[in-house]
């Protein structure tokens, strides 16, 4: 029979490797993130590890599913509207995204980013989360009355910007950053201006 492998004798759990290992990712990127470093940042052997994981390759799973759910989770949060109000939740989703996110957050969505342009599954996952980010967008812009194409052309155009921006450093480009920060929110929520339809004579 095969020898049973010993119980760890910590109160880590499956979750607090994860955790650990989204640290590890925003500080050092995928290349850092190794079985031994989780295990002497908890002051444990690696057989600790190996009562929770198959291998690295589990614990990778387990991160990108974990980054997966809760993001799902803040985006559906964030473009859920009460009826009626379809645009005010479109300049809070700009708001919201557009504002100073945590380092760490950020770190980690670029680290996966990276990862996910050299691992298959890792690009399956960050393709997902794009999915539900502009279909959710666009379903607010639909709500407001756009046409589908629109709808999808302004929630691309929405989250463009708010990556785009969250990786430049403006601060000093204006003398006053956020009218120019309201004046593109008002470009990518405002309603188009529909022209008049002549009637045929």
């Amino acid at each position: 029979m095969p020898q049973e492998r010993a119980k760890p004798r910590t109160s880590l759990d499956r979750n607090d490797w994860i955790q650990a290992a989204l640290e590890v990712l925003a500080e050092k990127g995928l290349d850092g993130l190794r079985v031994e470093v989780l295990a002497k940042s908890f002051g444990v052997t690696k057989g600790s590890f190996y009562w929770h994981f198959k291998d690295r390759q589990d614990l990778l799973s387990a991160v990108l599913t974990l980054w997966k759910e809760g993001r799902i989770k803040d985006i559906i949060k964030q473009t859920t509207a009460a009826p009626g109000r379809a645009l005010p939740q479109i300049y809070h989703v700009i708001e919201v995204y557009s504002a100073a996110r945590s380092r760490k957050g950020m770190n980690i969505e670029l680290a996966i980013r990276d990862w996910a342009r050299r691992d298959a599954e890792a690009a399956a996952v960050v393709e997902e989360v794009d999915r539900w980010r502009l279909e959710c967008a666009s379903r607010l812009f639909i709500e407001c009355g756009l046409p589908e194409k629109e709808a999808k052309s302004r929630s691309l155009l929405l989250y463009a910007y708010v990556f785009g921006q969250s990786l430049m450093v403006f601060d000093k480009y204006d003398a006053n950053v956020p009218d120019l920060q309201a004046w593109i929110a008002d470009v990518i929520a405002r309603a188009p201006t529909i022209p008049e339809t002549t009637s045929p004579s």
